[in-house]
């Protein structure tokens, strides 16, 4: 069972039973859900995953203010909840919970991962926020809340980046592409560099993972489950995936006997990407050296501000 599910029927068969009979008043203003860090909000836990901060759990969230009123009345609630479900021990407990479980502030939460006591206002305080912090903020699960407070600035956040911040980062995707895959990659071989070959692939499936996620209107989660939940996304996401799975499997001692093999990897990727670029209208560059598709992108850009930045900065 994966841990979301795990956590959510913990909830529901365990705790909210418990809620309803000994404090039904706080349920009305609380938020409870599984949200944050942790492989398991993201549904990309497995058993390896278990061996440490896994099991079931909820955050229950209040506004920071509320806290005073119901701790008091909250915490011999959660210290009644059994020490296991299904045979794995429960992280409920003060010492387990690690920040991630157990009573937030809707503020406090937020604010650790956006920097902001609400949602971001202006192009500029959305460009500043990490973008796998926002991934972190934004997955998992709310399995109840009355008050809705939780889940609006959940929402402010799931309706995704203003489009001008989104074409900045697409114009400078394409960039990064283009140099690390298209040029320095095929270089690199050339000249049988091997460990500047290994990171040129490496920057150019970062950069071209990133624009898949941009390009499906996603946040791209921390680097080691980019690659997992790129396969997930129905546009470009299979192709990607398997791009950078078939980079991955080469061998990179071999120099310029690899250049056509590798080459022909990128391009097909960066064709597609160029093609859907078209489609969309945010590039009318022809061909797909995406080092052409990067300005055009950039061009549809119309806060005067971020349209003078230089294409690659993001």
């Amino acid at each position: 069972m994966k841990g979301l599910d795990l956590s959510r029927a913990f909830w529901e068969q365990c705790a909210r039973p418990l809620f309803r009979r000994e404090l039904p008043a706080f349920l009305d203003r609380a938020a409870i859900g599984l949200v944050g860090e942790g492989s398991e909000c993201f549904g990309y836990d497995d058993e390896i995953s278990r061996d440490h901060d896994w099991g079931p759990a909820f955050c229950l969230w209040l506004p920071q203010g509320e806290w005073e009123t119901w701790t008091d009345k909250v915490e011999p609630l959660l210290a009644r909840l059994p020490d296991s479900y299904e045979g794995f021990p429960v992280r409920m407990a003060p010492e387990r919970r690690m920040g991630r479980v157990g009573p937030l502030s809707i503020e406090g939460f937020y604010a650790k991962f956006t920097g902001l006591p609400h949602p971001p206002r202006d192009w500029k305080q959305w460009r500043a926020v990490p973008e796998h912090f926002l991934a972190v903020c934004t997955n998992g699960a709310v399995f109840s809340d009355v008050p809705g407070t939780f889940t609006a600035f959940r929402d402010a956040l799931l309706t995704y980046y203003p489009e001008d911040v989104r074409l900045k980062k697409m114009a400078a995707r394409c960039m990064g592409m283009a140099q690390a895959g298209q040029y320095n990659l095929l270089r690199s071989l050339r000249r049988g560099e091997t460990a500047t070959c290994m990171l040129a692939a490496a920057r150019f499936s970062e950069q071209a993972i990133s624009m898949i996620f941009l390009l499906n209107r996603r946040y791209m989660p921390f680097y080691k489950w980019a690659h997992g939940g790129v396969g997930e996304l129905p546009v470009l996401g299979r192709e990607t995936a398997d791009c950078v799975t078939r980079l991955a499997g080469l061998d990179w001692t071999l120099g310029p006997r690899l250049e056509d093999k590798a080459g022909g990897i990128v391009e097909t990727l960066c064709e597609a990407v160029a093609e859907r670029l078209r489609a969309e209208g945010l590039s009318d560059a022809p061909g797909a050296w995406l080092l052409e598709h990067g300005p055009s992108v950039q061009s549809r850009i119309t806060t005067p501000e971020l349209l003078r930045l230089p294409v690659m900065l993001e």
